[in-house]
């Protein structure tokens, strides 16, 4: 039996995206029961109420996660280690969010979800783009092994970083098919709909942090030439919190006028994503460039049709059941959209492909990649 002490920290900081994938690979793992002991490892204090959600008890720091990555990664200090708080050092650390903390253990794994912050720095704060360029190869070159979310980002390491593919493994994220499924049921369908002001028009759906990569500027001005060409009676919905760098979105939004028909409803409850899924007649994802691309398998597994971008790893997350655009291309966006408002018949042949497609990514899909990529950095 091996001791594993994985950094749970972004399950308990961030709701959606990495926040996401850590919760969902972790909770299935402890599910596995793998035969190992494993410790939750989190940077900062944290609640009752995250404790009582966590799978497993939570080893805590007393000191801030700021201020731990100010001693860390900006003064090089390799003081507090993880096992200080711990209480062991373990056979193996996994670092799930792009950093390695300074650690005694024997192997270290570190997970690489994506490298935006490389092809697209300007889609960054300028501050974390030159963060993120100092600590995330330094990591790579310290850790033991290295994970990635898609084959893409594992292509992507080895071409800019020169990352022997035999030190990466790439381990997909999944849906929690008991929570992301088809909502046929009128009254919930009317009452999400109600909750975030959509009112009775048919919709499109956007989702995500309002932010650069997403592409949002792009999607509110292909769906303002679509409406023209088509006279769609469509409103377009773009779920999210704010991120950074989004006063061009709405900045955006007015020039063209178009208060009435495009909402930013603001962060959507993971519980309400089911329903807005279902509701919606189909859910865009035109995004620049990501590590997995999550919402379009949630959709999918909810049977909304998808439109998305055939970037990076997108074409990987949607398989053969989601209709593909050039994400830098407007009218490419717009095309796609006045195919999907207009063709019932290919909404369907997508909805169908698309349930199929997302039944294969489960979370303990995901766990027991994970649970064999410990097992050879363990034994290797």
């Amino acid at each position: 039996m091996a001791h594993i002490v994985i950094d749970y920290t972004p399950a308990i900081r961030q709701h959606a995206g990495i926040g996401r994938i850590v919760r969902g690979q972790v909770q299935a793992l402890v599910a596995l029961n793998p035969g190992h002991e494993l410790r939750l490892f989190v940077a900062g204090p944290v609640t009752e109420a995250d404790r009582r959600n966590a799978p497993l008890p939570l080893y805590a720091t007393p000191i801030s996660e700021r201020n731990l990555v100010r001693l860390w990664h900006r003064l090089h200090s390799r003081w507090p280690r993880v096992e200080w708080f711990t209480g062991q050092t373990p056979d193996l650390f996994h670092a799930t969010d792009f950093v390695l903390a300074p650690t005694r253990a024997r192997r270290t794994l570190v997970t690489v979800h994506d490298l935006a912050f490389l092809f697209y720095p300007e889609a960054a704060m300028p501050s974390l783009h030159r963060y993120l360029n100092v600590v995330v190869p330094r990591s790579v070159r310290r850790a033991s092994h290295i994970l990635a979310d898609s084959h893409n980002t594992a292509h992507d390491l080895h071409k800019e970083w020169r990352t022997p593919p035999a030190r990466i493994t790439v381990v997909q994220g999944g849906v929690d098919h008991n929570h992301f499924r088809p909502v046929t049921d009128p009254a919930q369908l009317d009452a999400v709909r109600a909750k975030y002001g959509i009112g009775d028009r048919p919709f499109i759906l956007g989702l995500s942090s309002l932010q650069p990569r997403k592409n949002f500027v792009r999607l509110i001005e292909a769906y303002d030439q679509a409406r023209k060409v088509g006279d769609l009676p469509h409103r377009l919905v773009i779920g999210g919190g704010k991120g950074w760098l989004y006063d061009a979105i709405f900045a955006k939004l007015h020039g063209l006028g178009l208060e009435e028909d495009v909402l930013l409803p603001g962060f959507v409850a993971e519980a309400d994503l089911p329903a807005l899924y279902s509701a919606a007649d189909f859910f865009t994802y035109p995004s620049l460039y990501e590590g997995f691309g999550l919402p379009i398998l949630e959709a999918q597994a909810c049977g909304a049709p998808v439109l998305t971008a055939d970037n990076s790893c997108l074409p990987e997350a949607g398989g053969d059941a989601a209709l593909y655009v050039q994400a830098e291309e407007t009218r490419s966006i717009a095309d796609g959209i006045l195919r999907l408002t207009q063709d019932a018949e290919l909404r369907q042949q997508l909805r169908q492909a698309g349930l199929l497609h997302a039944a294969q990514f489960s979370w303990e899909r995901s766990a027991r990649q994970l649970l064999a990529a410990y097992e050879k950095v363990l034994h290797g």
